[in-house]
């Protein structure tokens, strides 16, 4: 066997130093002159000698503006801020088309149907006021947003921007201990929170890659801006006057956001010193050129890749949910329905955090999709204040066609501005929906890092919650 071994060696060097005659005797000066001549071109780039016509570069001109300490940031904020009020302003016609189509226009259809096969009421109510309510609720609020956001997320990857966002942030995040790149997987959770634990793939370092999927939940997604939205427009901008009432809702909007980004900083910066110690590894940053968007292929890369595959894991968890609420909303012991036990029971405890029950139990049994969490809310709390002359009847999930009338629905329910607010900041600082936790599992194949990143946002909700509602009661009673 050695022998042989040593007859193969022999024959591979014959062949190349047959090989390497055949290319000519020139070849070492010319990968040198090669070498010099890559050198050269890339130093008239960069230096600019005495007496020498300056080089014109339009990448480094451009990056001069969009990397520099003074506007870097300004227009990282602009450019991110637009791309939201696209996606919220452009998805709420498609949405509303689509909420028309499937629960407005099908979901009496499909009663009707029902009712005409001879299904028992609670079949019935089990199936389509319960499954397929909650699966058409996450088709039409999920997926014009994403459907918006992930192909203009995508063209500004192509274009070249998202990594001089990745270069603004790395200082930030080094000093938390983090990884630079950890800014381009926390953009790409405001489109969906999964989606940006999968870009998590992006980090080498398996410490850092930890950290950005643990925090990447701080970056509110397309399902949580329905809510936050909402409820600024009725208690931030209800209290203050009208001219300014806009202004106020959108700040209040983009105050949570910006909060989001800095508890992941701050938390990125206890893991990376507590469980996760370590030093952040070096980030060398090949800044790619500018260059024009492939349309088609970034259309089939955001809708296919992401828009659909996002989409289908939310619906596979959707559809148990809206049994299960259902179920709670319509079965009864000792003619209370479980729901009502649960919200009476839980009452005095959500209290301390600025909170009430059917906040509580709305996001327990709204884990599998953020997009159900406002129409649950409303079917709540029309359950546990009575107010049966709105909605589509007891135990059914709704959203109003009117702000006005969701404020007066949630401000029966005992509702204020500090409700309100804890709301938002709950909103943000909760547990993963089920399809983050999901693929949070898939990609760390751990148990441990997905309980703790499940848990860890309910804790900071909670304990930021409670410190909010105790200095509101301690300076306006």
């Amino acid at each position: 066997m050695e022998n042989k071994n040593i007859k193969n060696s022999e024959e591979i060097l014959a062949a190349a130093n047959s090989l390497r005659w055949d290319l000519g005797v020139n070849l070492h000066d010319t990968v040198t002159e090669s070498i010099y001549a890559d050198a050269s071109s890339i130093a008239r780039k960069t230096v600019q000698m005495p007496g020498e016509k300056k080089y014109y570069n339009w990448d480094a001109k451009l990056d001069r503006v969009v990397t520099s300490r003074w506007l870097g940031f300004p227009i990282m904020f602009i450019l991110l801020a637009v791309v939201f009020w696209i996606t919220v302003a452009g998805a709420n016609v498609p949405s509303g088309l689509l909420a028309t189509l499937l629960i407005d226009n099908l979901h009496p259809l499909l009663k009707n149907g029902a009712d005409a096969i001879g299904f028992p009421w609670w079949l019935s109510g089990v199936l389509i006021d319960g499954a397929y309510l909650s699966l058409a609720w996450v088709v039409a609020v999920m997926l014009p947003p994403m459907a918006i956001f992930f192909p203009m997320f995508t063209l500004l990857e192509d274009f070249g921007y998202l990594p001089r966002v990745a270069f603004n942030m790395d200082n930030l995040y080094r000093k938390a201990g983090a990884h630079g790149k950890q800014a381009l997987t926390m953009s790409m959770g405001f489109g969906c929170n999964a989606a940006g634990v999968i870009a998590t793939r992006i980090i080498d370092s398996p410490r850092e890659r930890l950290i950005a999927i643990i925090t990447n939940n701080f970056s509110l997604c397309n399902g949580r801006w329905p809510t936050q939205i909402l409820i600024a427009t009725i208690f931030i901008g209800g209290a203050v006057s009208s001219q300014w009432a806009g202004v106020v809702s959108a700040g209040a909007v983009v105050g949570i956001a910006l909060l989001g980004i800095l508890f992941s900083l701050v938390v990125s910066w206890g893991l990376s010193r507590s469980v996760l110690k370590g030093e952040a590894s070096s980030f060398s940053l090949e800044l790619p050129p500018y260059r024009p968007p492939r349309i088609l292929q970034t259309l089939y890369t955001s809708l296919i890749d992401r828009t659909i595959f996002v989409l289908w894991r939310a619906i596979v968890f959707a559809l148990p949910a809206g049994i299960v609420i259902w179920l709670v909303a319509n079965v009864h012991i000792g003619g209370q329905s479980l729901a009502e036990i649960f919200i009476n029971w839980s009452d005095p405890f959500a209290a301390l955090f600025g909170l009430n029950g059917v906040i509580l139990l709305a996001y327990i049994i709204a884990i599998p999709a953020n997009e159900i969490v406002i129409p649950t809310v409303l079917m709540l709390t029309v359950l546990s204040t009575g107010m049966h002359d709105v909605g589509s009847g007891a135990g059914v999930m709704f959203e109003l066609d009117s702000v006005s009338d969701t404020e007066r629905v949630l401000r029966g329910g005992g509702w204020t501005l500090l409700t309100g607010i804890n709301l938002m900041l709950f909103s943000l600082l909760h547990n993963p929906c089920s399809t983050t936790i999901y693929t949070i599992f898939k990609e760390t194949k751990s148990a441990r890092w997905t309980l703790v990143s499940t848990f860890l946002p309910i804790v900071l909700g909670l304990i930021i919650c409670f410190f909010t509602t105790q200095i509101w009661l301690l300076f306006f009673g």
